[in-house]
């Protein structure tokens, strides 16, 4: 899974339905790999439109 997760976030154009086979070859459910993809692709967009804005993090 975080194979996938970090090639989706470094390499999104090269992942394939190699990349999915696998993960469901390790029992992960259509259902499963779905939401690993969403999350992913959430945290990278929110990073990104941060990263984009120049937002920094609070010091506390």
């Amino acid at each position: 899974m975080l194979d996938y997760s970090c090639k989706l976030t470094r390499e999104p154009g090269l992942v394939d339905e190699g990349d999915v086979e696998r993960l469901k070859e390790m029992g992960y459910s259509d259902r499963a790999i779905l939401d690993i993809c969403q999350v992913t692709a959430y945290f990278n967009f929110v990073n990104r439109m941060a990263d984009g804005l120049g937002v920094e993090l609070e010091r506390s």
